[in-house]
């Protein structure tokens, strides 16, 4: 099993790049976003790789970063997600993205991705909203300094929600929308008022 690559860029394509190791060329396929972050032609390269082994072929999908490679294998555990789809989606939203749209349940934000239509996005925002982990708009886990998590108020999120709905009636999308408010809560704290999460989140808004 391939974990990971370390040689030469040979050659690359619309989805794919040639790594030469040693002299062994391996076909590795790869999202838009790892493509754009690749060196030059015969400079070194180190790619994080997730091998798919099938009974008609082995293929290695590649990835600049171990987030982009962890979120293939998440992506892939939901129904009707194949590799091809997950590169699509690595293609059009970073690891952090994808977890501001996943945690906001923005179905619309990846629907961007080729082929991933709104039922397709609705599964996919809905499966990954538990597994996400680590992110709370209410700043509900938070890690502490001993790596524990610290519990907000009960009616953060309640108040969160309520402030990404005013942006989101302001005209602002849902991810964007969420992301400032996550940020205004987590620099107001978690006594905040609707009114105060919503001026702090279109200050974020408007840097």
């Amino acid at each position: 099993m391939i974990a990971v690559l370390k040689g030469l860029v040979d050659n690359v394509g619309e989805d794919w790049a040639v790594i030469d190791v040693n002299g062994v060329g391996y076909l590795v396929f790869c999202s838009r976003r790892t493509l754009g972050q690749l060196p030059g032609q015969g400079e070194a390269v180190r790619l994080e790789i997730e091998t798919h082994v099938r009974e008609d072929h082995i293929h290695l999908y590649g990835f600049q970063a171990i987030a982009e490679r962890d979120w293939f294998r998440l992506l892939t555990t939901v129904q009707g997600v194949g590799a091809k789809v997950c590169l699509a989606i690595l293609s059009v939203l970073g690891p952090d993205q994808l977890v501001q749209a996943v945690a906001a349940q923005d179905k619309t934000a990846i629907t961007q991705a080729n082929g991933v239509g709104p039922k397709l996005a609705a599964r996919i925002v809905s499966e990954l909203k538990d597994k996400v982990g680590g992110f709370s708009l209410g700043g509900a886990a938070l890690a502490d300094g001993a790596g524990e998590t610290a519990a907000a108020p009960a009616n953060a999120n309640t108040v969160s929600d309520d402030a990404v709905s005013a942006l989101i009636n302001l005209g602002y999308g849902r991810t964007e929308a969420f992301s400032a408010v996550a940020k205004a809560s987590s620099r107001l704290g978690g006594d905040a008022q609707v009114g105060e999460l919503i001026r702090a989140g279109l200050q974020e808004l408007s840097q």
